[in-house]
C-alpha cells in the first residue's frame, strides 16, 4: 500500500508543474501584452487569478474562504499571510480580488516559464543583501503610490515543518505605517497539509482561508513597528490554533 502512496505523491508533484505551465502556455500572448506597460498590471493580475484558480482546481484543491472584512475597490492594502507552501501564491491570488504585487524570493525567478513573468511583475528580494532589501522598499513604495496593494509573507522563508508560525520580519509593517496602509491579515489553514515542501506528502482536499479584520495604521509611527508586527502575528497565530482543533 505504501508503494502506491509514493507513486501517487510522485505523480501529484509532477502534475503540479504541468498545471503551473499549461495555463501560462495557453495565455502566453495575453500575458506578454499585459506586462508591456507597468500601468497595465491590473490586466496581468486578472490573468494571474485565472492561472491560480486553474491550478487549484486541477490539483483537486477547492477553496473555502471566510471574510471578516472585505477590501474596498481602488484602495491600497498590505496583505500578509502565514507561509507554508508553494501554493500560498495561488491561494492568495484566489482569495484577494484587489490588484496587488507580491514581494517574493529572488530564487523563484529561476523556475522555467513561471520565472519569466515572476521577475517582471513581482518585487524580488535577496534577503542576504541589505542593498536588495532597500531596493525592495523603494519599489514597494512606488507601487503603493500607483494605487496598487502589496502582498508579503512576513515570515520571510517557509519555516520548518514543525513550526506553526515563525517570527515576522518588520518590513511589511514599516512600509504600511509609512503609507498609512491598512494591514490585512490572512490565515491559510491547510496549505502545508495539502502541498508542503516535503516531496512525499500531500493530496487533494479543501484549502481553508480566513481574511481577518483589517488593522489600521493611521496615527502610527515607525516606533510602533514592533507592536504592529506582534499584533498582526497574534491574529494569524490564534486562528491557526483554532483551525488545528476544528
Amino acid at each position: 500500500m505504501i508503494v502506491f502512496r509514493y507513486i501517487f505523491w510522485t505523480f501529484y508533484r509532477i502534475w503540479f508543474y504541468v498545471m503551473v505551465a499549461l495555463p501560462i502556455i495557453i495565455l502566453f500572448p495575453l500575458l506578454i501584452l499585459s506586462i508591456l506597460k507597468e500601468s497595465w498590471y491590473p490586466y496581468f493580475f486578472k490573468l494571474a487569478r485565472i492561472w491560480a484558480r486553474f491550478i487549484l482546481i486541477g490539483m483537486g484543491l477547492p477553496t473555502k474562504t471566510e471574510y471578516q472584512q472585505k477590501p474596498e475597490a481602488n484602495k491600497s492594502y498590505m496583505f500578509i499571510a502565514n507561509h507554508t507552501s508553494m501554493i500560498d501564491i495561488m491561494l492568495m491570488l484566489v482569495t484577494v480580488k484587489n490588484p496587488f504585487v507580491f514581494v517574493g524570493k529572488a530564487e523563484l525567478s529561476k523556475i522555467p516559464l513561471f520565472g519569466f513573468f515572476y521577475k517582471r511583475t513581482c518585487i524580488l528580494v535577496d534577503r542576504s543583501s541589505a542593498k536588495s532589501r532597500q531596493a525592495v522598499f523603494l519599489r514597494a513604495q512606488r507601487r503603493l503610490k500607483q494605487g496598487l496593494s502589496i502582498c508579503i509573507f512576513p515570515e520571510g522563508l517557509v519555516p520548518e515543518e514543525h513550526v506553526l508560525l515563525d517570527q515576522f520580519k518588520d518590513g511589511a509593517f514599516r512600509l504600511a505605517i509609512n503609507h498609512k496602509t491598512p494591514i490585512v491579515p490572512i490565515t491559510f489553514a491547510d496549505n502545508k497539509k495539502r502541498f508542503s515542501y516535503t516531496f512525499f506528502s500531500g493530496g487533494p482536499g479543501i484549502l481553508r482561508a480566513k481574511m481577518h479584520q483589517f488593522i489600521p495604521t493611521e496615527g502610527l509611527t515607525t516606533d510602533d513597528t514592533k507592536v504592529l508586527n506582534q499584533q498582526s502575528r497574534q491574529v494569524i497565530l490564534q486562528q491557526l490554533q483554532l483551525f488545528s482543533i476544528q
